[in-house]
């Protein structure tokens, strides 16, 4: 997801896209918060794995802005590592989310 006007952030930005493999699938994306879920939505659409780097933010938007919670399995490619159910890290700050009440 890139801002298509020059601009310093992305929260300053009046247009986003939308590119999945090197093509611009949408140039005309007038909303930060609209950008975030057709991307989200891209990698569900298109069965695409999490970038590694991304893992944990991925799945906890996943988790707690989508409820997309699947008992097993993740969108995280492995590496033949341990593969747990929820990755601890998000486990954790859910966790840590849940135990404070929100007013």
């Amino acid at each position: 997801m890139l801002c298509t006007k020059k601009c310093s952030s992305c929260f300053s930005a009046e247009m986003f896209m939308l590119s999945i493999d090197k093509n611009i699938v949408n140039d005309k994306i007038s909303s930060f918060t609209s950008a975030i879920c057709l991307m989200f939505g891209s990698y569900f659409c298109f069965n695409i794995h999490y970038p590694v780097e991304l893992r944990s933010t991925l799945e906890f938007l996943q988790r707690c802005f989508f409820s997309i919670n699947p008992e097993r399995g993740t969108k995280v490619e492995s590496k033949k590592k341990k593969v747990l159910s929820v990755n601890p890290r998000v486990l954790s700050l859910i966790t840590d989310i849940a135990d404070h009440e929100w007013i």
